[in-house]
Parts: C-alpha cells; sequence; structure tokens
C-alpha cells in the first residue's frame, strides 16, 4: 500500500486582467429550443467560452464553484454567482474526462491521473499512465479508469487516509473506453469505441458479457432503472434489460439521422424522468421516459461533448467551440407509456 504524497500548495491561479483575453463572458437571457408542446422553455444564462472543446465538467456537492477540463489543457474553477473564472491550473497534456467526489475533483489526462482536495489545496498524482484517460468512475473504495488504449485501471483508493494500491489492468476492448457507469447490480459498465460494452462483475473484476449489437463506436451508457442505455455514432440509442435465461439484450431502439455522443439522466418540476442526449448534428435532444417522446432540442454551435446536471432543474452542456452553457428546464411532462 502507497501513501499517497502531496503537495500543500494551491494550484488554482488567479486570473486577472489579461488573461481574462482568453476568455468571454458575459450574461445572455436567449430562447434557443424547439418547442416540443405548450409549455417547455428553456434559457440559457450564463456562456463561458475556452479556446478548443470542452471535455469535463462537474460541479462537486455543496460547492459554490463549477470546474471544467478542455482539451486546451486547461483545468478551470468558475464562481457559480458570478460566472466569474475563479482560478486555472495549465496541465502538461489534453484534460479527456473530470469527476469530483467529496471535496476531491479528480482530472484525467494524458499520460497522468491526478486528484485535487479542494478544501485543503492538496495534490497527487497516480504515476505515470500509457495514453489519455477517457472516462473514470468511482464505486466505494475503487476507483476505475477508461483508456485509450482500450484497458481499464482500477485503484484501491482511500481519499479520507490518502493511501492508494497499485493498479489492476482489465482488458478485452480493442479501442478507447469512452465510457464506464456502476450499476445497481454489483456491475461496472464499459462503453468503447471497438463498437461494444462489456459487462464486469465489480468484487472479482472478471467481464461476464460482451454486448455487440452496435455497428460504430459506443460514445456514452447510463443506467436508468433496471435498464442500460447506450449511445452510439451509428445512429441509434439503445435500451438493454437482462433477459431470463441470464442475458441482456437490447429491448428497445431509438433510431435518428444522426449520431449520439453523450447522455445525462435529469428529473422535471414534477419529478419526471428525461434523457438529455447530444447528438452530432449540434443538437441536445430531450426525451420524456419511458415514453421516449422527444421533448425538445437544444441547438448549439459545434457538437456538445458534456453534459453535466446541477440542482434545482439546472444542467450545463460543454460543446466543440469551447463553450460551457447553463440551462434551466421548465415545463409540464408527457404523457408516460411503457417501453
Amino acid at each position: 500500500m502507497q501513501v499517497l504524497g502531496h503537495r500543500k500548495l494551491c494550484p488554482w491561479r488567479q486570473v486577472q486582467g489579461s488573461a481574462l483575453l482568453v476568455l468571454w463572458f458575459w450574461i445572455h437571457i436567449v430562447e434557443k429550443v424547439r418547442r416540443a408542446y405548450q409549455g417547455f422553455t428553456n434559457t440559457q444564462v450564463l456562456w463561458y467560452n475556452f479556446p478548443q472543446a470542452v471535455t469535463g465538467i462537474s460541479l462537486p456537492s455543496g460547492s459554490n464553484r463549477l470546474y471544467s477540463c478542455s482539451k486546451d489543457k486547461t483545468i478551470r474553477a468558475w464562481d457559480c454567482h458570478t460566472g466569474q473564472c475563479a482560478g486555472s491550473v495549465i496541465t502538461d497534456g489534453e484534460a479527456g474526462c473530470l469527476i469530483s467526489e467529496g471535496s476531491w475533483l479528480l482530472v484525467g489526462l494524458q499520460t497522468a491521473l491526478k486528484a485535487w482536495n479542494l478544501q485543503h489545496h492538496a495534490e497527487f498524482g497516480f504515476g505515470l499512465l500509457a495514453g489519455l484517460v477517457c472516462s473514470m468512475v468511482l464505486d466505494d473504495d475503487k476507483l476505475f479508469a477508461g483508456m485509450e488504449d482500450g484497458s481499464i485501471l482500477v485503484w484501491k483508493l482511500n481519499l479520507e487516509a490518502l493511501t492508494l494500491e497499485a493498479a489492476e489492468m482489465l482488458k478485452g476492448h480493442q479501442g478507447a473506453v469512452t465510457s464506464l457507469i456502476v450499476g445497481s447490480d454489483n456491475r461496472l459498465y464499459s462503453g468503447s469505441r471497438d463498437c461494444t460494452i462489456r459487462v464486469w462483475d465489480r468484487k472479482n473484476l472478471h467481464c461476464l458479457h460482451t454486448l455487440n449489437r452496435h455497428t460504430r463506436a459506443v460514445t456514452a451508457i447510463i443506467c436508468w432503472d433496471n435498464y442500460l442505455l447506450s449511445a452510439s455514432l451509428d445512429n441509434t440509442l439503445k435500451i438493454w434489460a437482462a433477459t431470463e435465461s441470464g442475458t441482456i439484450d437490447v429491448i428497445h431502439e431509438i433510431k435518428e439521422d444522426c449520431g449520439f455522443i453523450a447522455l445525462c439522466g435529469i428529473h422535471d418540476a414534477e419529478a419526471k424522468p428525461i434523457l438529455l442526449c447530444s447528438c452530432n448534428d449540434n443538437t441536445v435532444r430531450l426525451y420524456d421516459l419511458p415514453s421516449f417522446t422527444e421533448r425538445g432540442r437544444i441547438f448549439s454551435k459545434l457538437e456538445v461533448e458534456v453534459i453535466e446536471i446541477g440542482s434545482d432543474g439546472l444542467f450545463f452542456t460543454g460543446d466543440g467551440t469551447g463553450e460551457i452553457s447553463v440551462w434551466k428546464l421548465h415545463g409540464v411532462p408527457c404523457e408516460e407509456t411503457a417501453l
């Protein structure tokens, strides 16, 4: 077991004066949504701009700062009250993903994975890695990282005691691991650019199933209720469920005229579930669940690569132009029907 070394230095540099020339910020209220029915509105209230595409967004629980990473090799902190950039870190390589857990912020980079304690300004790294960290998920005392080469690295991690055990490696994918999600059935699910989804036992880390119904890269997976939802560049959104024989198969499919990029779930004002799906036609489509009736669309300048949920109906999108937009959902839900 390794005791993690850390520095008592705050890596967040204050951004002042000319440093803001690489960004621009304004408060702007704009209607950008095609109304699917009466009562649905969507207001964009804050915009930020980066030189390159946003690859990760996280709003830590109880925090008044939003954190983001980008292909421009920066990690930035934003004041949620003013919208101003509160600090930034320049990394050695492209940032591939970003997640938070309690007071910790974890960032997947090119050949590195780093963690910052946002309260005590401590930092530690996970050693030199092979390639870009494309996805991450935390599960109790384990951290899973999906790599560019198709492997999944696993650490036994104790953030409170700052201890870290040597990584294990899960092999099987032949392309970058784009998405990781922990299910409620003691399963880990991984989606890959090799067009497959793999199902792993979280305890012994054995591969239980390989799902191969997609014909192009799997870009995102999420769990909803007892279902697994997968997005792909093959223009389909597939809904998977366990069968009586113990396998996992597609029970429903949404086919559009564009590829799917990112998935996220949110609840409306009446606690009805809504699925947010970004597509490579520069839209984010909103579907009521479980009917999968389209509720509306958001239009962006380039593809939305990241969607993150906030509180009180807020959600955030980051696109290929470098913009982070803040949205609030209003409206009456559609009538529900079964899958």
